[in-house]
């Protein structure tokens, strides 16, 4: 399907660039990449169900929540495969992969962002079953 946008000159010649630099073979695969991450970026957690595969990252500061962090973890071990955590300066930034019933998930979600000393969590949808 073809179609066509109206788009600042700036904004274009940026994104040029961008799946330029990346080695993407053309525009349009950029476009369709960014459309797909655009819709992930706005599933909201409450539309998904069934069973899915998600990547969780956060970043915290280090002494004020590590405890209550390794708390929640082992909480939802049945659906966390892996995590991947490094260290900048007095912050932690840490990756969760999970795969499991999309309420389990959403509940770990929630749980992270309840703690003051967590900043961000965002969630990446990677597979819905």
């Amino acid at each position: 399907m073809r179609t066509s946008f109206n788009i600042p000159d700036d904004l274009l010649d940026e994104f040029d660039d961008t799946w330029q630099a990346e080695g993407l073979d053309s525009r349009s695969r950029g476009v369709r990449e960014a459309m797909q991450e655009y819709i992930e970026g706005h599933t909201t957690l409450e539309d998904i169900e069934g069973d899915v595969v998600v990547i969780i990252a956060f970043d915290y500061e280090h002494e004020a929540v590590i405890e209550d962090i390794h708390n929640v973890q082992h909480q939802f071990q049945d659906v966390i495969t892996t995590t991947n955590h490094i260290h900048e300066g007095e912050w932690c930034l840490e990756t969760v992969f999970c795969s499991g019933p999309a309420p389990r998930v959403r509940d770990l979600t929630y749980r992270l962002r309840d703690f003051d000393a967590v900043s961000r969590v965002k969630l990446m949808l990677l597979a819905e079953h």
